[in-house]
């Protein structure tokens, strides 16, 4: 972190904070391509049970420089966004990985609920919890649904 922030001395930098071993990363991974093909990331990436590593991970990143701090992801991991809020006072940013993403599409696609209601309270819950950026794959969707409602309310 502190490389980056000597190398771009007046620009924002996000630092991915606190990544945890996830299986929710899975979707994105296939896609990619980019599964292991041995071993897995698990030697690099947070324990899911472990909080204070992701605050220390955090306030690490802060003290190199870092202008705002990430969780990822986001849904399993709302009571980290939620410490990270209390503890720091910078932007909290939260991934709503590719996981979290299909979770919703396919339960939607097989009729078990409200796509748009379950899309905004995903990302309600994560505004929620502290998040004040989310970067999610519900970016476009979103923002169409939200700019319907702002001309037609109730909708």
């Amino acid at each position: 972190m502190a490389a980056i922030r000597d190398e771009l001395p007046d620009t924002p930098v996000v630092a991915y904070s606190a990544k945890y071993a996830s299986a929710f990363y899975g979707p994105f991974r296939e896609a990619a391509d980019s599964t292991p093909a041995f071993g897995d990331r698990r030697g690099y990436q947070m324990d899911p049970a472990n909080v204070r590593e992701a605050l220390r991970e955090c306030e690490l990143d802060l003290e190199e420089g870092a202008d705002a701090i990430m969780i990822k992801p986001a849904l399993p991991y709302l009571d980290v966004i939620r410490a990270a809020r209390e503890s720091f006072d910078v932007p909290v940013a939260a991934y709503n990985v590719s996981g979290e993403y299909a979770m919703v599409k396919a339960a939607a696609q097989a009729g078990w609920l409200d796509e748009e209601r379950i899309m905004m309270e995903v990302l309600t819950a994560i505004r929620r919890a502290g998040a004040d950026l989310i970067i999610t794959y519900f970016a476009r969707e979103a923002a169409r649904l939200l700019e319907r409602q702002r001309f037609a309310p109730g909708l």
